[in-house]
């Protein structure tokens, strides 16, 4: 009796081994398809990464200021003095009737910056106006909206920099939707003919510019999909006719 006992208790340990073994290559046979699967995924996130940042960097060097620009009025988005100088000039040549220079420092006055683009103290008084409001780029297309609301423009000249540009038509067609914006990109450096694959400087400013634009065409994506299931839910229901 004694010896099938311990037979059987022997039986009975393997039995577990092996389950527990079996268990654990289950176990490792998941984890390696996760990790498998998560690779491919993470491979599959960057090739649209890496294809989409040379698509977005190609429309930037492409972009160009129209040969004739003309509208309502001109907003230019501050964060170098070569857009502003280039905003004034298009006022001053009838491009636009009025000026809104958008996001200025709070301690730069409208005397400093017309002392600056050397221009006339009648012109800034008649017509360019100073936003302080504004400290990123949605900020300044909530200012520049509020202000072509009070004026009603229809059409707006953009003034910034070419590879700032597509972020910036987009913030500010998501808040003013009706309005005409016509791009005016100010190029610092004609990446078109340059191999600015091999300045780092570029490489970095273009790659922050086009993760942040990734992230507000996201945004406004969600926000537009999430709309219309509210819609789609709140719809009343279609009635047949009698």
């Amino acid at each position: 009796m004694m010896g099938e006992e311990l037979r059987e208790s022997g039986m009975t340990d393997r039995g577990k081994w092996r389950d527990r073994a079996a268990r654990r290559r289950r176990s490792r046979s998941r984890l390696r398809k996760i990790l498998r699967r998560g690779f491919f995924v993470l491979l599959a996130f960057l090739a649209v990464f890496v294809a989409g940042f040379l698509y977005f960097a190609d429309t930037v060097a492409s972009l160009q200021p129209p040969a004739a620009p003309k509208a309502d009025a001109i907003v230019v988005l501050t964060g170098g003095f070569q857009r502003i100088e280039q905003a004034v000039e298009l006022l001053k040549s009838g491009a636009g009737n009025r000026l809104l220079i958008s996001g200025v420092n709070p301690a730069t006055t409208g005397s400093q910056i017309r002392r600056n683009t050397q221009s006339s103290a009648d012109l800034f008084k008649c017509c360019v106006d100073i936003g302080h409001e504004a400290v990123d780029t949605i900020g300044n297309a909530t200012e520049a909206g509020q202000w072509i609301h009070d004026h009603g423009y229809r059409s707006v000249l953009v003034v910034t920099n070419n590879y700032h540009m597509p972020r910036s038509l987009l913030e500010l067609r998501r808040v003013r939707p009706d309005t005409e914006f016509i791009a005016y990109p100010v190029v610092n450096s004609d990446l078109k003919t340059s191999n600015w694959l091999r300045n780092p400087r570029f490489i970095k400013a273009i790659l922050l510019e086009y993760a942040k634009y990734s992230i507000a065409f996201l945004r406004d994506f969600a926000n537009a999909h999430l709309a219309d299931s509210s819609r789609t839910d709140t719809a009343p229901p279609i009635q047949a006719k009698e």
